[in-house]
């Protein structure tokens, strides 16, 4: 009955939030409208899809009242390096919202806000498990 579950995250800036996450290894897979300033955007990583979409879009396309502010999802990237991992995104302009900091004896966390505000949670495994 489902298939092909994606997240869309709601973006003021759709081609800077794009960019953002293709610099963290998610490859464009889909564009709308094909030429000119997009109004959505699919990027996969690891089979991970992930859609932002233009909060002008949203609101007038579909009738909505998306919210672009404030902690309301969160991407998770696993990682074999969480601190390498997080300065990545600090590099890219992520803010810090929590540095690498162990988890449940077994996990080392990270948190940043990517450029929309959204969480990027990054996660290594410390006890040899393979996700």
């Amino acid at each position: 009955m489902f298939s092909r579950p994606q997240i869309v995250l709601f973006s003021r800036d759709l081609v800077r939030a794009a960019a953002f996450y293709e610099a963290l290894g998610f490859a464009e897979v889909f564009r709308t409208p094909p030429e000119g300033i997009p109004i959505h955007v699919d990027l996969v990583l690891d089979g991970y899809r992930i859609g932002p979409a233009s909060e002008t879009s949203t609101r007038d396309d579909h009738g909505l009242d998306p919210v672009v502010r404030g902690q309301r999802a969160a991407v998770i990237l696993w990682t074999n390096d969480t601190p390498l991992a997080y300065s990545r995104l600090l590099e890219l302009g992520a803010t810090p919202v929590k540095p690498p900091s162990p988890w449940l004896g077994r996990l080392l966390v990270a948190w940043a806000q990517d450029l929309d505000g959204h969480l990027v949670q990054v996660v290594q495994d410390l006890s040899g498990d393979d996700r």
